[in-house]
Formats: structure tokens, sequence, C-alpha cells
């Protein structure tokens, strides 16, 4: 068996100034796509690999305000710090009282250094309701205080991820009233919350959003390929947010990047080049390095077994592994039971040739690149 490998060698992630109000508009000014918040997705590990692939920004799964201002949480907290060197990353937050999110947003900036905060007002999972996600939909004058409230506690842009209402399409209203309370920035799932993921998202809806603020607005929902971004970007948003599809696919950034002249390859300039996904070994070899962002990132010091390490479970990437090799199904019973990271190493290791480890490294032409 070969030794475990070193991970390969990556564009060096340069530190950017201090973040000043502006974020937003610096990263619009140029193409590309935005990594949309997951919860159990776009952690530390995935973000950082769609940062590589020339993402215009990343959003962090959403954290609780009430927990940051009032539980036990502290810098530590996986969902809020980091990747080391790690720029260009979101911070998302959610609760209903302008008072805890002003000191969570103060705690977020202390804490995390993110380059902006954003308010989650579309999340319609159950464990959330009562505490503001798409609540917020039922009572928008809330929202409006709590993006105030946010603004006064941080001098880096606010933005909030809204969708088209709760069981209605308020969307406008609800836009309007944000980008009167100081949103930097709206994004906009095509649904309702009363719709959840079911159906198909509404893009004439959030391009009607667009048209209404002077706010930028991104739009989200459904997005799967670089051809559907660029097909819901005519429809005049700003940008489009992109989630499912970049699941295991963090190249679907590099396409849509791809057209700005400073950053991109000659040989990808043409959208048909650029859309190609890479060959098997490329893919097999990002998703090695995936697990061993994981590896690296949640391997900490024992909280209770001073001078031992806790390592990192790759439980969390079983359903994601096979996104990279969806060709696979054959391995796929394997990669949805891997425990560790010699588990990923001894699956992955006989697909990566030393070859594609550095084709690897080559397609990661971003980090660092933008400001």
């Amino acid at each position: 068996m070969r030794p475990p490998p070193t991970p390969p060698q990556q564009p060096e992630v340069q530190a950017e100034a201090p973040v000043t109000p502006g974020f937003y508009a610096r990263r619009l000014a140029r193409p590309g796509a935005v990594l949309a918040p997951m919860a159990g997705y776009s952690d530390a590990p995935m973000r950082q690999l769609a940062a590589e692939q020339g993402a215009l920004w990343t959003v962090s799964e959403m954290i609780s305000a009430r927990g940051l201002a009032l539980g036990g949480e502290n810098e530590s907290l996986h969902l809020g710090r980091p990747y080391p060197g790690e720029v260009g990353r979101v911070v998302q937050l959610f609760g209903a009282d302008p008072d805890i999110l002003a000191d969570a947003t103060r705690k977020v900036g202390a804490w995390f250094a993110p380059a902006a905060i954003d308010l989650n007002m579309g999340c319609p999972v159950p464990k959330v309701r009562g505490k503001g996600g798409s609540c917020l939909l039922q009572t928008p004058e809330t929202a409006y205080e709590l993006v105030k409230a946010m603004k006064s506690a941080t001098n880096l842009d606010v933005s909030a991820k809204i969708r088209l209402g709760w069981d209605s399409d308020r969307s406008v209203e609800i836009a309007q009233g944000l980008s009167e309370a100081g949103a930097a920035v709206i994004t906009v799932h095509g649904r309702t919350a009363a719709q959840r993921y079911t159906g198909e998202a509404d893009w004439h809806a959030i391009a009607r959003v667009a048209a209404s603020v002077p706010t930028p607005v991104i739009g989200s929902g459904d997005v799967l390929t670089p051809a559907q971004a660029r097909q819901r970007r005519a429809l005049g948003v700003a940008a489009v947010m992109i989630g499912r599809g970049a699941v295991g696919n963090p190249w679907i950034f590099q396409a849509l990047a791809s057209a700005d002249p400073e950053l991109a390859d000659p040989e990808v300039a043409d959208p048909e080049v650029a859309d190609r996904v890479p060959d098997l070994p490329v893919r097999a070899a990002a998703a090695l390095r995936h697990a061993e962002l994981q590896h690296h990132f949640y391997t900490v010091p024992h909280r209770h077994r001073p001078g031992e390490l806790k390592v990192a479970s790759m439980r969390p990437l079983r359903k994601v592994l096979p996104k990279y090799l969806p060709e696979l199904t054959e391995l796929h019973p394997a990669l949805t039971g891997v425990e560790t990271i010699e588990d990923v190493r001894a699956l992955l290791q006989p697909l990566t040739p030393e070859e594609s480890v550095t084709m690897l490294a080559g397609h990661s032409r971003y980090a660092g690149s933008r400001s």
C-alpha cells in the first residue's frame, strides 16, 4: 500500500486586506457564482474547494444567534471558524430577536473574521420555526428590524436570504423592505416556505424581485449545471447561487468564473470546454482531497483527554463522496460506509495516479486571486 499522500499543493491563499463595506459589490463586479449555505454540506472543507475553483463567495451553514449570544459557544465552533487562510466567506445567522442578533453579529466579527454576515430568512425546517428562518416571512417587519440591528453592530456588509414568501408570493414587498433596511444583497430562493423543496423554483418571480429593488439580487434554486446558471443569470439577477449542483462538483464554479479575462485559462474560455467535468482520476483526487481537508479541519484536541486528539470522522462525507464518482456505482456502497481517512485513502488512492494529483492542483486557479 502506498504511504498516505501529501495533500496536493494548492496556490497559497493570500489574506485579504481588512474587510470593509462593499465586499459584495467588489465580488459582483466579476462573473461567477456563489456557494449556497447548506446544512451538513457547506462546511469549511467544501467552502475551501469551492473558493479554489472560483466561487464569488461562499456561505457557511446557518448558526444560531441565540447560541452565540447566550450559549457556551466560542471561537472554536466548527460551524463558524474558517479553514486556515480562508477568504471570501460569509457567515449566516438565524434568529428573531434584534438584541440577540446584534450581539451575535459582534461575536461573529470578532471570532470568525467573515467577509460579510447574512440573515437566514428562508430555512423551512421545523427545528427553526419560531426562532427565525422562514418564519420571518410571516412578519417581515421584524426582519427589517433585525437587519438594522445587525448593521448597527458591524461595519461589514449585511445581507439576507429569503424565499418567495410563507405560503404565497410576497417576495417583492419583502425585498423592498429589506432594501430600505440597508441589506447589501438579497438572495431569493424561488419557492415558498410551504413548498419546502417540492416543485420547481420560480425564476420569473426571482426576476421580478431583481427588477423591483436597487439592491443586488442573487437567484437560488434548481441550478445544477453551468448552462442552467447562465440561463438564470440572463433573467436579470446579479449572480446565481448554487447548492446541490456543487456537491461533488466544485468545478461548476470554475466554469462560471472562466468568463473573467483576468482569471480565465485560455483553454477553458470556451463555455463548451469549461463546462466539461474533469476526467475520473482528477475527480477521484478531488474526492480524496475533500476527505483530507475534512481530516485536517475536524481533527482537534480532545476536550476531555488532555494531550489526545479527537480524530475526524468521515461519516459526514458518506453522502458526498459518491457524487464525485457517479459512474462508479460498484464503489458507492463502500464510499457510503467509510469511517476514517484511512478507509477513504484505501478506496480512492488506486484511482489517483500522481499525474492526477498534479492536474487537480492545476484545476485550482482562483484561490488568492480575488479581493
